[in-house]
C-alpha cells in the first residue's frame, strides 16, 4: 500500500487463510474483481503458515480438509501435515492467480464505519487507510499465542518456546525439557521431540481423552487413482464426513453415547498403557466431549519411554533453571515448551471495531461474543465473520462451515449489488432470537456439563461452538433472507466512488 488517494473497494477480505483465499476464489469465480485480501504476515496460510512446531498436522482426514471445489488427490498421509496443509494453499492462490489480490505486512488496527457514505475505514499500523463497501473478517480463531501466568517465567535463562512461535533453529538433542499443556499441539509435539531429548517433564493440569487416529501414508497408487477418477475422490471425502457427522451424539450430547465413547477411550489407554500410576494420572476425570477429543497413536506410546515424566501436582513458579512444583520438588531444565494454546476470541474483537452511532464490538460483546449465524454483527452494517462466534465445529471439518458461510456471503453481496443496496444491518432481534436459540441448545451439550475448557468466557458462556449437527448449520445458511436486515438503499453511484471495475452496482429497477 501507500498513501495516495485510493478507490473505494468493494469488499474487503481480512486474512489469508482457508476463509479468505476461500471467498477470494469464489469472487473472481462469480466475476467479482473489486475485492482486496488484507494480510499481516508475509504469506498465505494463516495457522498453517504460522505453526510449524515439530509433529504439527490436522486431526481432520486429508480429503475432508481441504475444498470442496478444489480436491488434491496428491494427499501423501490420511491426516495432512503441516507443511502439506500449507503447500495446498499456495497452490490454491497459484491456480486462482491470487498473489496480486493480496497485500502483505497489512496488519489491520481500526476498522470503522462512516454512516454518512455507509463505508467502512480499514486503519493499518502502517498508518495507510482504504475504504471499503463491505469487510469480511477471515482473521481465524487460532492466531494470538497465549501464554500461561506462571510466577516468574520471565526469568528463566534457559530456551522458552511457544508452539505457535516455534524455533526451528533451535536443537532438542539431549536437552532436558519441560512441556507445559496437554492439549492438541501437546500431544504431537511430545511424541516428535521424546526421541531426541534426554528428558522431558510433561506438566498435565487435566488429562485429556485421546482416541485413536489411524493415520498413515496414502499408497501411490490410490492417489494416482484419484488423479485420473476424481469422483471416486469426492465419494471417498463424502463418506469422510458421514463418519465423522455420525460421532456428533457422541462429543456434543451428554447422553448414554458419550458414556460408550468414553469406554471406547478407556479401552484404549489401558490398551497403550500398562503402567497402573502413569494410566492414573492420564485417565480423563470429566465427560467426554467437554473439552476438545484429541486424536493420537503415538501419544500415549510416548508417556511410557524411560525418558519421560509426567507431572501432575501442578507448577508453583518458574526459576532461572528450571520449574519449582506446587510439592516443593525443583526439576532442572534446558528448554521450557509452552503448549497452551491459543486466546480464543470469546468476548472480543481481533482489533478495535466501530459501527452505527461509534458503538464499540469489544463493549458490545464484553458478555460474550455473538453473531446472527457467526457471520452478521447488529450494529455493524457490511461487516461479515467468517468462523464467527459459535460456528466452531465439535466433530468435523472446518472446511464444511467455511464453505456454507462463503455460499451465504456471495449472495448477501450479490443481493447488496442487484438492489443497489448501501449496507445491510441485521435487525437486533433477529439476532438476539438465534442466539438464544443457540444458548438454549448448548445446555444440553457436553460442553456446559463442568469442565473448564477454551471453549468457555469466564462467565461459563459457550461463544465458541455450533450446538449441532454441521448440516444443520449449512441448511440455516444455505438461503439469504433480506428481511432480516434493515436495508439502506441510498447508494453512491460506482463513479462517484471511484470503484475499480467488477461487480459494480447495478441499477435497481
Amino acid at each position: 500500500m501507500n498513501n495516495k488517494k485510493q478507490a473505494i473497494l468493494e469488499t474487503a477480505i481480512v486474512g489469508a487463510g482457508f476463509g479468505g483465499l476461500g471467498l477470494a476464489i469464489r469472487l473472481l469465480q462469480d466475476g467479482c474483481s473489486d475485492f482486496q485480501i488484507f494480510e499481516k504476515s508475509d504469506d498465505v496460510g494463516g495457522v498453517w503458515r504460522d505453526n510449524i512446531y515439530p509433529g504439527a498436522a490436522c486431526d481432520v482426514p486429508s480429503h475432508l480438509y481441504s475444498f470442496s471445489f478444489e480436491p488434491n488427490p496428491g494427499w501423501s498421509r490420511a491426516f495432512g501435515g503441516q507443511a502439506e496443509i500449507h503447500q495446498y494453499l499456495q497452490h490454491c492462490a497459484d491456480k486462482y492467480q491470487l498473489w496480486d489480490k493480496i497485500q502483505f505486512g497489512a496488519e489491520v488496527e481500526a476498522a470503522l464505519f462512516d454512516e454518512q457514505r455507509n463505508l467502512w475505514t480499514l486503519r493499518f499500523r502502517s498508518g495507510d487507510e482504504i475504504r471499503a463497501r463491505a469487510v469480511v473478517l477471515a482473521v481465524g480463531a487460532l492466531n494470538v499465542p497465549a501464554y500461561p501466568s506462571i510466577e516468574g517465567l520471565d526469568t528463566f535463562k534457559g530456551k522458552i518456546m511457544h508452539t505457535a512461535e516455534w524455533d526451528d533453529h533451535y536443537s532438542l538433542e539431549g536437552k532436558r525439557v519441560g512441556v507445559i499443556g496437554t492439549g492438541a499441539s501437546a500431544i504431537q509435539v511430545v511424541p516428535s521431540i521424546q526421541p531426541q531429548v534426554a528428558e522431558l517433564k510433561l506438566y498435565q493440569r487435566t488429562a485429556p481423552w485421546v482416541m485413536p487416529k489411524r493415520d498413515g501414508w496414502i499408497p501411490p497408487v490410490w492417489r494416482k487413482t484419484y488423479e485420473r477418477f476424481p469422483i471416486l475422490q469426492k465419494l471417498h471425502r463424502t463418506l469422510q464426513y458421514w463418519m465423522f457427522e455420525s460421532t456428533a451424539p457422541v462429543m456434543i450430547k451428554n447422553n448414554w453415547m458419550t458414556r460408550v465413547g468414553e469406554r471406547l477411550g478407556r479401552r484404549y489407554l489401558r490398551r497403550k498403557i500398562q503402567d497402573p500410576v502413569l494410566r492414573e494420572k492420564v485417565t480423563p476425570t470429566y465427560a467426554l466431549g467437554c473439552k476438545r477429543v484429541l486424536l493420537s497413536d503415538d501419544y500415549y506410546p510416548a508417556l511410557t519411554k524411560a525418558n519421560v515424566d509426567v507431572l501432575t501436582q501442578g507448577i508453583r513458579r518458574v526459576d532461572e533453571t528450571g520449574i519449582v512444583s506446587a510439592d516443593g520438588s525443583h526439576q532442572q531444565l534446558d528448554a521450557l515448551i509452552l503448549a497452551t494454546g491459543f486466546k480464543v476470541p470469546a468476548a472480543g474483537a481481533p482489533f478495535r471495531i466501530e459501527g452505527l452511532g461509534g458503538r464499540v464490538l469489544d463493549d458490545d460483546w464484553r458478555g460474550g461474543s455473538e453473531a446472527y449465524l457467526g457471520m452478521a454483527v447488529t450494529g455493524y452494517p457490511n461487516l461479515l465473520y467468517i468462523m464467527g462466534p459459535n460456528t466452531g465445529p465439535g466433530n468435523i471439518s472446518v472446511i464444511f462451515y467455511i464453505e456454507s458461510q462463503l455460499r451465504y456471503i456471495m449472495a448477501y453481496l450479490k443481493h447488496m449489488r442487484e438492489r443497489n443496496i448501501a449496507a445491510l444491518d441485521i435487525k437486533p432481534d433477529v439476532q438476539r432470537k438465534f442466539n438464544d436459540m443457540i444458548q438454549a441448545k448448548m445446555q444440553k451439550t457436553t460442553w456446559v456439563s463442568g469442565c473448564d475448557s477454551w471453549y468457555l468466557t469466564e462467565d461459563g458462556k459457550n461463544t465458541t461452538l455450533w450446538p449441532g449437527y454441521s448440516w444443520q448449520y449449512r441448511m440455516q445458511a444455505k438461503h439469504f433472507d433480506p428481511s432480516l436486515y434493515r436495508s439502506i438503499r441510498t447508494r453512491p453511484s460506482a463513479r462517484e466512488l471511484a470503484l475499480e471495475p467488477g461487480c459494480e452496482a447495478i441499477p435497481s429497477a
